[in-house]
């Protein structure tokens, strides 16, 4: 059988295009987040009720009433108290801090360990503002893995538009969306 250059040519062209097809879908699907430049720390401080989250280890025994407070220390990390309800229906709480990674404040690190114990390496996970409005009443909050993702607002319950705006973003940083938990807010 004789092959001619043209035939060469799109048979070699449709062999690329099937083996590019599985990657460029992959590549989609690993999309790395970014934070936004900068954000106004002192804005973004105060109470925030988690919306939904992408289910993780520390918050397994959360089921209901997710929020966090953030505050400014005079160091200039953030302070952090999480609280949520747990399957008894107590209220459970737990303190950290957060140390900021970059000038505009939109990359931190946070540890949860005892204060004597945060200089210990690899103790810190990454949050990342990934996206918030201009007004400071909701925000998408990740890193630079797939591992976590929130969705927080200013107020227990935020309308369905605005949800899936969200979603969306969180899509096009390539995360599984379909894993979300949306977190019961009684309050």
């Amino acid at each position: 059988m004789k092959l001619s250059f043209k035939s060469l040519v799109v048979s070699t062209g449709l062999a690329m295009v099937s083996v590019a097809l599985p990657f460029s879908t992959y590549a989609d699907n690993n999309t790395k987040p970014i934070a936004v430049e900068s954000i106004d720390i002192n804005k973004y401080a105060g109470k925030w009720y988690e919306i939904a989250h992408l289910p993780m280890f520390f918050q397994r025994n959360c089921v209901a009433n997710t929020t966090a407070n953030y505050s400014i220390n005079a160091d200039k990390t953030v302070g952090v108290l999480n609280s949520c309800t747990n399957k008894k229906g107590e209220m459970i709480s737990s303190e950290g801090v957060a140390y900021p990674q970059n000038e505009g404040n939109s990359k931190l690190k946070v540890s949860f360990l005892p204060s004597g114990l945060r200089w210990i390496p690899f103790t810190k996970g990454d949050y990342w503002v990934l996206r918030v409005d201009q007004d400071y009443k909701v925000a998408l909050v990740g890193g630079p893995s797939h591992k976590y993702l929130w969705i927080l607002s200013r107020s227990p319950q935020l309308d369905e538009a605005t949800y899936q705006s969200y979603l969306q973003t969180a899509k096009q940083y390539g995360y599984d969306v379909s894993k979300l938990v949306k977190t019961t807010q009684s309050k």
